[in-house]
């Protein structure tokens, strides 16, 4: 499968979203798209940076810019965090790791000495004609959306 590249066209996708049906890559041209994958719903981390697009959801979207949040996590677990913290931005659901496949982010990681598989915090920035034009690997939390905000302004 092929992986994306900075500066290159993203191979078209499909992923059950919590809209009720399939998004595909091709639902968001002409805008921008802000892919984030995170490990796990509910999950200490996980909620404060989905709380930190939630309140920029505004932001995001007066820029031109569409936000969706990513994991392996079901559509029911992704429905219940959606409601938990009022997430303004629908979530797409990757069970079988085609999108985190695609993305390249699934790496080892450690935990309490245990080393699994599992996702590493990345978020990706699509222009409106589908072209990658940054990616955030290793993601720290604190402060990321807000970076991710004024790194969709730039592209405008």
């Amino acid at each position: 499968m092929p992986k994306v590249k900075l500066d290159a066209k993203v191979p078209a996708f499909k992923a059950a979203s919590t809209a009720g049906d399939e998004f595909s890559l091709a639902d968001a041209r002409g805008k921008t798209l802000v892919l984030y994958f995170y490990p796990k719903d509910a999950t200490s981390g996980c909620t404060v940076e989905a709380q930190q697009f939630r309140d920029l959801a505004d932001k995001f979207r007066r820029s031109g810019a569409v936000v969706l949040g990513v994991s392996r996590d079901s559509l029911k677990s992704h429905d219940k965090f959606r409601e938990k913290e009022s997430l303004p931005f629908h979530l797409l659901s990757d069970p079988e790791e085609k999108l985190c496949a695609l993305f390249d982010v699934i790496h080892e990681k450690s935990l309490y000495g245990r080393k699994y598989m599992g996702i590493e915090r990345s978020t990706f920035l699509i222009d409106g004609s589908g072209v990658l034009r940054r990616e955030w690997r290793k993601v720290k939390v604190a402060g990321h959306a807000q970076e991710v905000l004024e790194a969709v302004r730039s592209l405008g």
